[in-house]
């Protein structure tokens, strides 16, 4: 079973790949062509929530003697020998970047976005890093890089802490709630049971510290109380796992009197 490809020229020469869920072509290396220096996203996970594009660099080098056209690396899950999945979204291809005969360097850009490709939340998670480029006249040359690159769903938290004023020494209760994004209906969605840091800094100061962690509920609402000291600014930290991106909320002050 093929892939599905559907190409179209964009300005400057470069190839703008519109790339499908679907088989890694068996048998698909045949030779004749190396890539190296090839990175996703500087190597950092490629977070994804539920409506912006997303534009993940994936550079590349490509040595060949062969005639070629549409080099491009891209992402899938199986085997590039065997039957595979891709994971659907974008590619911009620069032109070649000659560095000497033979010896072209790429920048390609895949874009990810959820708010006109069906994306399914099974998708999120681990990915393989391959690279393929066809050749003229037929043929063509498919890598598996033994690279990994993480697909996380986009998490938010929400917080509020209370009362605003406060009288030294008294109690603060900060509350708040974890999401995620759901791709499949386009909304973020509660994510219940997840470990977040509560981190207060000091008015003054420049950097935050973790108070306690604390165990969000089954619909991932968040509550805990600590002892009124010090004026200054609250806010929960989730750190993300394979499938879901690390968060911070934004800052809730309170004054203490």
């Amino acid at each position: 079973m093929g892939k599905k490809v559907w190409r179209a020229v964009v300005a400057g020469g470069a190839a703008a790949v519109f790339t499908g869920l679907a088989a890694v072509p068996a048998g698909a290396a045949e030779g004749g062509a190396s890539f190296t220096r090839v990175q996703v996203n500087g190597g950092k996970p490629i977070v994804i929530g539920v409506s912006k594009e997303v534009a993940v660099p994936a550079p590349f080098r490509l040595t060949t003697t062969h005639k070629w056209k549409w080099p491009a690396v891209f992402l899938y899950r199986g085997n590039t020998g065997h039957t595979g999945d891709r994971l659907w979204h974008a590619i911009e291809t620069s032109d070649c970047h000659q560095v000497s005969s033979g010896v072209c360097d790429f920048n390609e850009t895949m874009y990810f976005d959820p708010s006109v490709w069906d994306m399914r939340n099974s998708e999120a998670g681990a990915w393989k890093v391959a690279a393929e480029v066809s050749f003229k006249g037929g043929g063509g040359d498919t890598d598996d890089k033994g690279l990994t690159a993480y697909v996380k769903r986009n998490s938010r938290l929400s917080v509020n802490a209370a009362p605003e004023p406060v009288a030294k020494g008294k109690t603060i209760t900060v509350t708040g709630k974890v999401t995620r994004a759901n791709w499949e209906t386009r909304k973020h969605v509660s994510y219940g049971s997840r470990l977040v840091s509560l981190q207060f800094k000091p008015s003054g100061a420049t950097s935050y510290t973790t108070v306690k962690k604390v165990h969000a509920n089954g619909s991932g609402d968040l509550r805990t109380t600590v002892k009124a000291s010090k004026t200054g600014a609250w806010r929960w930290a989730y750190y993300g796992n394979t499938t879901t991106g690390p968060s911070t909320s934004a800052a809730d002050n309170v004054v203490v009197r």
